[in-house]
């Protein structure tokens, strides 16, 4: 099957530093200081659950309809006041900085990237508009490697410098931001901790990757990684309680996924009212693979929402060589929440 090719991930050549896309030129206010926080008015301090019949109708009309009993998922808690999901789609631009073969998010300077940003928006505003949309920037923050860090962990972590960066291209836009860790030979119980700083910000949150989590002890990129529920677990924990502490909106949890094995036992995976958990459809390929992955490992084990990836590159690859559009994703059972392009 044709899915992504992990290759690309984790061959990030530091004389990409030269690149330095941090904005230069690209914006007349030097970036303020990590940490800043979005408009009041969008992240203001939230008690309580949010307004259940509306989070009802939404979820329902998620689900498009399916008569299974899969969706929507039963007994899941209301989220807190100020929950994005489902009350807005999310449609991200992905990649890292350092490397135009990681993403559409390396590959142009910030302007025109959220000019490109813009028009997926829009589509998705014209081919839902009963679903306000929220851009967001993910962007890879730990990165898979095919040799050893000098820990051995085979992951490198982008400097606290990049990081600023995104935040400050983010707020071009508006847009939330995303954290995305590949941990290689290392575990997200090391690496989640050492973003911190940025995941108790209002507009930040989280994403795992399980293809690049190699608990056997491979090399990353050599074979397709996996997660447990206890590694979702211990992630949905660590937000909830930063939540609860610095008194925030609900964070978002991506989980990436295209074969069954990237995540075991996701029965056990925990819900809470602090985070959201997204389940987002990774692999690539022509529309009926693309489209087959997702009902076979995300409509059929479902955990709370759902996502989907298009490939600007490689969904081309194979005939019938286009991408899907959003007014073919908006037939899927359940509907994607959560859009990510690369």
């Amino acid at each position: 099957m044709n899915y992504k090719s992990s290759t690309i991930y984790y061959s990030i050549t530091i004389l990409a530093f030269a690149f330095i896309f941090t904005l230069s030129g690209c914006t007349q206010n030097k970036a303020k200081k990590t940490g800043e926080e979005f408009p009041a008015q969008t992240y203001e301090k939230k008690t309580g659950t949010v307004d259940t019949l509306a989070y009802n109708r939404k979820i329902k009309a998620l689900a498009n309809g399916d008569t299974t009993g899969l969706w929507p998922v039963k007994h899941q808690p209301y989220p807190l006041k100020g929950a994005i999901l489902p009350f807005k789609r999310i449609v991200a631009y992905y990649g890292n900085l350092y490397s135009k073969k990681m993403g559409v998010l390396g590959e142009y300077p910030p302007k025109e990237m959220w000019r490109r940003l813009d028009v997926e928006v829009h589509a998705w505003e014209k081919a839902d508009p009963s679903t306000p949309v929220q851009p967001a920037i993910h962007y890879i923050a730990v990165v898979g490697q095919g040799i050893p860090m000098k820990d051995g962990n085979y992951c490198m972590r982008m400097p606290a410098r990049q990081i600023d960066s995104v935040l400050t291209i983010a707020k071009m836009g508006n847009a939330i931001v995303f954290l995305d860790i590949q941990v290689g030979k290392s575990n997200l119980q090391h690496e989640v901790p050492l973003l911190e700083k940025y995941l108790k910000m209002p507009q930040v949150h989280l994403a795992i990757d399980p293809e690049f989590s190699m608990k056997d002890g491979s090399i990353p990129g050599h074979k397709i990684g996996t997660l447990d529920a206890s590694d979702i677990n211990f992630c949905s924990n660590y937000l909830a309680k930063l939540v609860i502490k610095y008194h925030l909106s609900p964070k978002i949890l991506i989980v990436h996924r295209f074969t069954q094995g990237m995540v075991r036992n996701y029965r056990n995976i925990k819900l809470h009212p602090e985070v959201q958990i997204v389940m987002n459809m990774d692999g690539w390929g022509e529309p009926v693979l693309k489209i087959n992955t997702y009902k076979q490992y995300i409509y059929r084990e479902p955990v709370q929402f759902t996502g989907f990836k298009l490939f600007y590159k490689n969904d081309l690859k194979k005939a019938p060589h286009r991408m899907l559009t959003p007014s073919d994703l908006m037939k899927l059972k359940p509907r994607p929440i959560y859009i990510q392009y690369q």
